[in-house]
Order: structure tokens, then C-alpha cells, then sequence
């Protein structure tokens, strides 16, 4: 069947079989999207077999609530990362810190504070690496943004995130912290490690069939947000990891693997109340205003709340 029939019979499907008013940009991306199936699955010869697949695979990854992962480690949540970036740039924005893909693993309603918070709960202090990580959010113009929220999350040892994970304490390594009349922030937790992809999940499935590996490197994740400025969505991934530029989810850009300095000296540590030596990690957000006719930075998406 050639391309031409294929576009006439999606058109009988979607356009013309409607008998009430549609939705016109639903109606425009179905459209699309069923064609360019339909004309890949011709051009491939991809058999009955093969498409019942398919479709049993994407409801077994739905059931078990990984198509976020899975968008992730197919590329596309970083190609929509990709679109932003080139948007901004038309538009003569520069500057900010690189955004990178969220995940599927942000919970909303950390607890707040001014300034500091501590994220870890202390349950594994005694086999983790200290953390003090601190910086100022900055508008474009290098003006600190006081009353900026710097919501912040991240995995614990075992690579497993609260909330997900119900044997760690409630909101364990998440926080939202407020900056400073200064536009400062800082926190004290554990260096996290990376994790995988559940070996029995949907995601390592069509992975291992693809040839490929379901790890990401030790990662930090952020929200930024401000009064009249553009939202960023990013993290930072700690220096040093295996995995640190062969993430499966394509997440680690250049300008977002801060240094690490390991602090031992007496009086740093009584500065910091500290009786063991820590990591210490310096990390600058810097922000965009808000403009017209740009794709809105803060994505709609399906998140956890508790």
C-alpha cells in the first residue's frame, strides 16, 4: 500500500467518520501519528504478531507506571529538552543553566525552609558521605533572587527514591528551600548513588533487546522557580560516577558536573558543625525572565503528590 492510500484511508478513520465538532490540534497530532504508524508498519512489514506485541508491551508498561521511564530512555524526554533549548535561542536567550530532563520520581509537598534545609534523615549517615551543597539562584542580569524556591530531591544508597519507596521516611532527601535575602540556599545530605532500571521491568526489556544498559549516574534533581522567571528543570550529577556520560536517560550535560571538594580542615569543620570530613559542593543557579511567545516552562505532566 502506498503512502498516498495510506493518508486517504487515515483521513476516512479520523477526519471523516467524525460526527460532532473535534478538537482540532487532537485531531491534527492523531492524524499524524496514526499515519506515520500505520506507513512504518507497511515500510517495515511488521506482522500481527509483531504489532499485538507492541500493543500488549506499552499496557504491560502502563500497568506498572513506567512509561515515564521509558520516555526517558528512548530519548524522547531529553528531545523535548532539545526543542526548549533551540526555542530560547531564537529568542535570544543565553546564559541560563542548562536544563535536563525532571524523571519520573519528583513528589510535590516537601516540607519548606528559609535558607538550609537538611534532606537525609540520618538513617544512613554512618555509611554515607556527608554533603553540604550551597550557591545563589541569580536572575540574567547576575541580580540574587531572594524568595527563589529550590525544591531539590534525590536517591539514597540504594538508588531508591521516598515516597517510591516506602521504606524510607516521608519526604527523605526531598526539601524545598526558599533562598535568602541574599539569593542563597544550601543543604546538608548524603552523596547519592545511581541506580538502574528494574532488571524485571518494562523498560529493561525492551532494553536488553535494543543492546543496551538501564543505568544512570549519581544524580542531584531541582526545581527553580521565581516570580517572572522562566521555571528550571535540571540537575546536577556528581563527578567521578561510571556512569556519569553514558546515562541511559541522555540527562548529562556540560556546565552541570560541579566540582567536588572534600573538606577535612579542623576549623571548616567546626564551621560547618561538622565532626567527620564532608563533601563540599558550589553550584550557582542563573535564571531567565519570562517572555511572550515562548513554550511554557513549567510541564504539565503527571507527578506524585503527598
Amino acid at each position: 500500500m502506498n503512502h498516498a492510500d495510506i493518508d486517504k484511508l487515515v483521513k476516512t478513520w479520523i477526519v471523516d467518520a467524525a460526527q460532532a465538532p473535534a478538537n482540532p490540534r487532537v485531531r491534527q497530532v492523531v492524524v499524524r501519528v496514526l499515519g506515520d504508524l500505520c506507513k512504518a508498519i507497511e515500510d517495515l512489514d511488521v506482522t500481527p504478531n509483531e504489532f499485538w506485541s507492541g500493543v500488549s508491551y506499552l499496557s504491560a508498561a502502563g500497568a506498572s507506571s513506567e512509561l515515564g521511564l521509558l520516555a526517558a530512555g528512548l530519548g524522547l524526554e531529553h528531545f523535548l529538552d532539545l526543542r526548549a533549548d533551540e526555542a530560547e535561542a531564537r529568542a535570544g536567550l543565553a546564559g541560563a543553566t542548562p536544563r535536563t530532563i525532571e524523571g519520573p520520581l519528583y513528589v510535590a509537598g516537601a516540607p519548606e525552609s528559609v535558607g538550609f534545609a537538611r534532606l537525609d534523615d540520618g538513617s544512613e549517615s554512618e555509611r554515607a558521605e556527608t554533603l553540604l551543597m550551597q550557591g545563589t539562584v541569580f536572575d540574567e542580569d547576575g541580580k540574587p533572587l531572594a524568595g527563589a524556591r529550590v525544591e531539590v530531591w534525590h536517591a539514597n544508597l540504594l538508588g531508591n527514591y521516598s515516597f517510591f519507596d516506602r521504606t524510607q521516611s516521608d519526604f527523605n532527601l526531598r526539601r524545598t528551600i526558599i533562598t535568602d535575602d541574599q539569593g542563597r540556599y544550601q543543604f546538608r545530605s548524603i552523596i547519592p548513588v545511581g541506580y538502574g532500571c528494574p532488571p524485571d521491568g518494562t523498560t529493561q526489556q525492551l532494553l536488553d533487546l535494543l543492546g543496551r544498559h538501564g543505568q544512570r549516574p549519581a544524580h542531584i534533581h531541582f526545581f527553580i522557580s521565581a516570580e517572572g522567571q522562566r521555571k528550571l528543570t535540571t540537575q546536577i550529577n556528581i563527578d567521578g560516577d561510571k556512569y556519569l556520560w553514558d546515562d541511559f536517560a541522555f540527562a548529562t550535560r556540560e556546565g552541570l558536573v560541579p566540582a567536588i571538594e572534600r573538606i577535612s580542615d579542623p576549623q571548616k569543620l567546626d564551621a560547618a558543625r561538622l565532626r567527620q570530613p564532608y563533601a563540599s559542593i558550589d553550584f550557582d543557579f542563573h535564571m531567565t525572565r519570562e517572555r511572550d511567545a515562548l513554550p511554557d516552562a513549567e510541564v504539565d505532566r503527571p507527578r506524585a503528590a503527598a
